[in-house]
């Protein structure tokens, strides 16, 4: 982060604008030759040490924000009465993230286990949406996150759990995981309100050997509506050797229990994407991520945030990273890491059982207060009243701190959790 960035925004607002080929720097060959050294196809990238100069300075935890950084299609949603409209509503706001990047190709920083990130939005009507984030796991990796317009009958609950493999030329970033999207204000279900499931594609970086280097999201992904029984299935295609066009997608809405297709989509995700009418024909302009401008999210001061809150802990890195520093980058980022693997050698040491602090596992199953929601795997560890607005924002401002002003104290800390070999577990 620049020196002269205010402590109090997101690092999403310093990224200069969205381009598509990576610029190579002098030593990307002698890197790059040290990463051929570490790689073999299907290898495990988690355990690869990755150029600090293809890392975007952030961690993956703040760069979940990207899902809700345009209100102007998250806030309409709860508001349409039609069930089909309210539909392609979702999809729309679906779709319109995607489209923020940093320049070329750049892969978040990593997540250590318990490190956390929370924010918040200022919106024009005077209300606020509020996000919550931990990593949940390490081994595999998982991002656990909640987010919340309490005014807006919005409650978003996801975990993303990327899986790295080295493929050729190219890395790929598999996004397995899912997000739920619940409008508390619809459905059958006043208590969970009317839910969409959403999965997300996956990310390609080509060219990381030979070539130029370019950044493709890629495969199928979804949004579902089991109450309503429409589905999207959107295709983000990879452009061919002698074809295709680079970040096109394609896809269609359809009515799950007929089997009717009710719209196509089309386009480009970062550029304009369409909806056709399979009936009329009408085809409309769905979003223009061209000229859409991103609403960063604010987040507490550096000197506010805890030693784990994703900001502080990744500044001396992110600011080497942002100077093009890369030595210093990493030494940074392997201070950081060591650090967590000696945490871990000293939990096995002492029987500890480490557990997250703001998320719980999901208690699914027949009958359940989870039932449904079981591949969320973690769920935020608060009761959070949605119909109550007043309520809900105290309840979420209780978890963890998110406004200026708000810091770490006993009120947010959770004790760590002994194994079942220690009496304390019992």
């Amino acid at each position: 982060m620049s020196s002269n960035a205010d402590p109090g925004r997101s690092s999403m607002e310093d990224s200069p604008p969205s381009g598509e080929d990576e610029v190579v720097e002098p030593d990307q060959g002698n890197v790059l030759s040290h990463i051929i050294s570490q790689l073999r196809p299907g290898a495990d990238l988690s355990r690869v040490v990755l150029p600090t100069f293809i890392l975007e300075p952030r961690s993956m935890l703040e760069r979940i924000t990207n899902f809700m950084a345009h209100p102007e299609t998250l806030l309409p949603m709860s508001t349409i009465d039609d069930p089909v409209e309210r539909f392609v509503s979702v999809v729309k706001f679906y779709l319109s993230g995607w489209h923020i990047k940093p320049p070329g190709v750049k892969k978040p920083l990593n997540p250590i286990l318990g490190e956390t990130f929370t924010c918040h939005w200022d919106y024009t009507d005077g209300t606020r949406g509020y996000y919550i984030s931990e990593q949940t796991s390490h081994h595999p990796p998982k991002s656990s996150y909640f987010f919340a317009a309490p005014e807006h009958s919005i409650r978003i609950d996801g975990t993303l759990k990327p899986r790295s493999k080295f493929l050729g030329n190219s890395a790929a970033s598999m996004m397995e995981g899912i997000a739920t999207v619940r409008l508390m204000n619809r459905g059958q279900n006043k208590e969970k309100g009317e839910k969409y499931i959403v999965t997300q594609p996956n990310m390609y970086a080509r060219g990381i050997l030979f070539g130029k280097m370019k950044y493709e999201l890629g495969d199928h992904s979804y949004v579902r509506c089991p109450e309503n029984h429409l589905v999207a299935d959107i295709e983000f295609k990879t452009k061919g050797y002698f074809s295709g066009t680079y970040n096109a997608i394609g896809g269609t809405i359809k009515n799950e229990q007929t089997g009717e297709v009710l719209y196509e989509l089309s386009g480009l995700w970062n550029g304009e994407m369409d909806i056709k009418d399979v009936h009329t024909h009408k085809k409309d302009l769905l979003f223009n991520a061209t000229h859409a401008k991103h609403t960063a999210p604010t987040a507490r001061p550096i000197e506010e945030q805890g030693e784990r809150e994703s900001q502080r802990l990744w500044k001396d890195t992110v600011q080497a990273i942002v100077t093009q520093n890369h030595e210093a980058a990493t030494d940074e980022k392997t201070k950081i890491e060591d650090r967590q693997r000696d945490e871990a050698a000293k939990r096995a040491d002492e029987g500890i059982d480490w557990r997250p602090r703001l998320f719980r596992p999901i208690q699914g199953g027949p009958g359940g207060p989870d039932e449904g929601d079981e591949d969320l795997d973690w769920i935020i560890n608060a009761e959070v009243d949605m119909h109550n607005p007043q309520l809900a924002t105290k309840q979420i401002l209780s978890i963890a701190p998110i406004l200026q002003g708000q810091k770490e104290s006993l009120q947010f800390q959770i004790p760590p959790h002994h194994g079942p070999q220690d009496p304390a577990a019992r």
